[in-house]
């Protein structure tokens, strides 16, 4: 029979199955992380009439006389370029932006490990965020990630309190309140007084109990003014009607709501208008310099029924970021309106998740009803160096092969590890223009290849013929 024959046959083949192949690319042109696949041709062996010939001193050398015998399969490959973005706005629709792929299980211990870039999850019954084939999605710790929602955050003491704000020199008496919150996460409300003006007093750095408090005349911690600066002192009490065994500015108790300071506790502030320290005065300030100060620091206790006595700490750590004093410091006097507030550096109470949301780099933060937040899981993603040796197995998954190469573990938004982007999906990167043109020169491919089988055909029909 005719080569042409059967090399026809074989183009009609590989163009059926190029045809396969875009028939399914636009089948799934609109399905959430979609990769579609690309098919490339390539020659079969060939039939030698006739071998090279080497040139001789008088004749030229002969080239191969060689007859095709028709087209195969050369490849079907998997594109991973990103696909476009849709927005959702649905918390638990998560898209990739760069490289990885999501990793899921379908088994208890994560032995079985899929890899998806459809980030259209939801949540179980459990709490378990999952495909929609149910499939787990893993955390950092290769461990399925769970929002819990009878998970509860337990109740915390406070025991730091942060003065912030400005306080007028000018203006005489001001209170402001702060709640606290016990061993059973109960709030008890406290007085912070700013009692009277503020007290101009002069005295050198060097007597500070600390000089090095005084960010204004600190010169290498070790060298500070020796003459008289111009400071001010705020007093300052801090009072709750179950305070007992307190000192200082802090109050005693006399009677149920009555409170008095047993000894005068100010802030002082330099002449910049910083506060430097939280002092003790044994004297009045006002009849002229003291003759010591000290830095001040008590503890305030309420005494609770059925709970934990709250104690507080009161000293010059009310005044800086965070409680640390080599922070940046948070009270002022200055010139302007007093908007001075107290708030709780700590202490909550009790909880329980009532949202979460999840961030670009794979956290997923659950929020509590007493506002609290926590990290309940981070999401991890893989990473290949061959992504095209992925294998599909449907559902949008795939699983790596010898040619993929190992999987790379990471959280999102680092190394190479692209970046979530929550509330949004990547649809499919299937080219809607390309794949019709590739339909076309495919018919036209497979016109061709029938044209020559009927060529063929006729041919043979003439051989026949012959005779009759």
């Amino acid at each position: 029979m005719m080569r042409s024959l059967y090399a026809a046959v074989s183009g009609l083949r590989v163009h059926q199955t190029k045809m396969d192949v875009i028939g399914n690319n636009i089948a799934n042109v609109n399905t959430v992380g979609f990769k579609s696949s690309s098919v490339t041709f390539k020659e079969v062996f060939s039939q030698t009439v006739k071998g090279a010939g080497s040139p001789t001193a008088g004749k030229g050398g002969t080239n191969p006389q060689q007859i095709g015998l028709g087209v195969g399969m050369g490849s079907i490959s998997v594109n991973h370029s990103k696909g476009s973005t849709q927005r959702t706005d649905n918390p638990t629709d998560l898209m990739i932006d760069g490289n990885g792929f999501f990793v899921v299980t379908n088994d208890a211990n994560a032995q079985n490990k899929f890899y998806t870039r459809a980030g259209n999850f939801t949540v179980d019954r459990n709490g378990n965020l999952v495909t929609t084939d149910g499939y787990k999605v893993l955390d950092t710790d290769m461990k399925p990630v769970q929002i819990n929602k009878s998970d509860t955050k337990e109740a915390t003491e406070t025991d730091q309190l942060l003065l912030q704000g400005n306080i007028n020199s000018g203006d005489g008496d001001y209170t402001t309140t702060v709640d606290v919150y016990d061993s059973l996460g109960d709030v008890h409300t406290l007085d912070v007084n700013f009692i009277g003006n503020a007290v101009p007093i002069e005295f050198t750095p060097s007597s500070l109990p600390n000089p090095a408090d005084d960010p204004k005349y600190v010169d290498g911690s070790t060298t500070y003014d020796t003459t008289n600066q111009d400071y001010f002192l705020k007093r300052v009490s801090i009072t709750n009607d179950l305070a007992t065994n307190t000192n200082g500015g802090v109050g005693v108790r006399t009677d149920n709501a009555t409170f008095v300071a047993a000894e005068d506790v100010y802030a002082l502030f330099n002449e910049d208008g910083q506060v430097v320290d939280y002092i003790q005065v044994p004297t009045d300030p006002t009849l002229g310099t003291p003759a010591s100060i000290t830095s001040f620091s008590d503890t305030l206790t309420l005494n609770l029924e059925g709970a934990d006595d709250l104690d507080l700490v009161i000293d010059r750590k009310m005044f800086f970021q965070n409680g640390n004093t080599t922070k940046s410091r948070t009270f002022t006097e200055y010139s302007q309106e007093t908007d001075a507030k107290t708030v709780a550096f700590d202490g909550n109470s009790a909880g329980s998740i009532n949202s979460f949301n999840i961030s670009s780099k794979g956290e997923v933060v659950g929020v509590f009803t007493n506002g609290e937040r926590q990290t309940l899981a981070v999401i991890t993603l893989a990473d290949f160096d061959n992504p095209a040796g992925l294998e599909k197995i449907g559902s949008n998954m795939f699983i790596d092969t010898n040619n993929s190469g190992t999987p790379k573990y990471g959280q999102p938004s680092t190394g190479s590890f692209g970046a979530l982007n929550p509330g949004a999906l990547e649809m499919s990167n299937v080219d809607l223009a390309k794949q019709f043109t590739e339909m076309i020169t495919t018919q036209r491919g497979f016109q061709a290849n029938s044209r020559v089988i009927t060529t063929s055909d006729e041919i043979l029909q003439e051989l026949v013929n012959l005779k009759r």
